[in-house]
This record gives C-alpha cells, structure tokens and sequence, in this order.
C-alpha cells in the first residue's frame, strides 16, 4: 500500500473514532464501567486493519502511529486556538446538580446512575446532595463538584482571618487578648 494510502486511511479512521468517541458521550471518556472497557479496549483491535491494511510491515505500522500522533497533536493546537472547533470536538459540561437539586434528565443523558455520581460527590468531600451548590460532568468525563459555602472545609487563611476578626473584636470591646 502507498504510504500517502496509509496516511490517508489513519487520519480517516482517526476522524471516524473522534466523532464515535464524540456521540458515545462523556460516560465512555470518564465513569466506565466494565462494558465501556471492553468497547474501548476492542476499539483498537477493530480498526487495526482499516489504518495499516494488509502491511503488517514495522515502517507501516510506525508510519501509523506517526501520522496518528501528528493528527492529534495537530488538533490539540488548533483546539486551543479555535474555540467552537474544541467545543466540537470536546463539547461542554454538562450540569447534573443545582443548589442540591439533582437534574434527573441530564444524568440520564450522561448514561450516569445515581449511585455513580453519589461516589464521585463523596470522593470530592460532600457526604450528601444537600452539600453540594453545584455538580458538572465535565468534556472528558471528570465529575467537578463545588459544594456550599458551609460545607467547605476551612482553609489555614481562613482560620487566620476568623483569628483577626475576633481578636479585633475582642479589642474593641476593650478587653484585648490575655497577655503573659
């Protein structure tokens, strides 16, 4: 096969698997499950054929990878630089809870169970929806999750704050802080 064939056949395939991965959505990106893993891992096997042919030669095969690796960095630029073309290749998050709300229909288009988001909102430090302000599954299939003010934990700035509002306080009433 003529190697411009063959790397017009990779960036094909890299295209087709691209908008594949696309449609299949964010779950398949980031929250597998044991079927989403076999379809990934299969996915490779599948396609094999179509990028390299009957050429099972080494300089065929690296001249896949090669001609694979450029197209995605190639891409990787030019998202950076294009916003609408990495909101099409990428998409953009996707909210899942409000003010502890859960939005049912958005976790059902993610193809995301309850029980899955419950276990990434604990992994994240939230015992509970009531904790969270809000919850976003984001391009690449990570679970960000922002939780209330009053669930946050307190950070040493923080505290060092709080510190200087009570001291002050202390001394303006006029009984300043003990000394000895």
């Amino acid at each position: 096969m003529p190697p411009a064939e063959k790397v017009i056949r990779t960036v094909a395939v890299y295209l087709g698997i691209l908008i594949v991965i696309r449609i299949a959505g964010k779950r398949l990106m980031g929250q597998m499950n044991s079927q989403d893993l076999v379809v990934v891992l299969l996915l490779s096997n599948v396609v094999q054929n179509a990028i390299i042919g009957e050429d099972n030669s080494l300089v065929g095969g690296l001249l896949g990878a090669a001609v694979l690796v450029l197209v995605n960095a190639g891409l990787d630029h030019l998202t950076l630089r294009i916003p609408w073309l990495a909101w099409l290749l990428d998409g953009r998050p996707t909210v899942v809870v409000t003010d502890g709300l859960l939005d049912h229909r958005a976790l059902l288009h993610l193809g995301m169970t309850p029980e899955e988001l419950d276990n990434a909102i604990q992994a994240q430090g939230a015992d509970s929806l009531s904790q969270v302000r809000r919850v976003a599954v984001e391009p690449g299939g990570s679970v960000t999750v922002e939780l209330q003010p009053d669930a946050r934990t307190a950070t040493i700035g923080d505290l060092r704050r709080a510190v200087e509002v009570l001291t002050a306080r202390l001394e303006a009433q006029g009984s300043g802080p003990a000394r000895g």
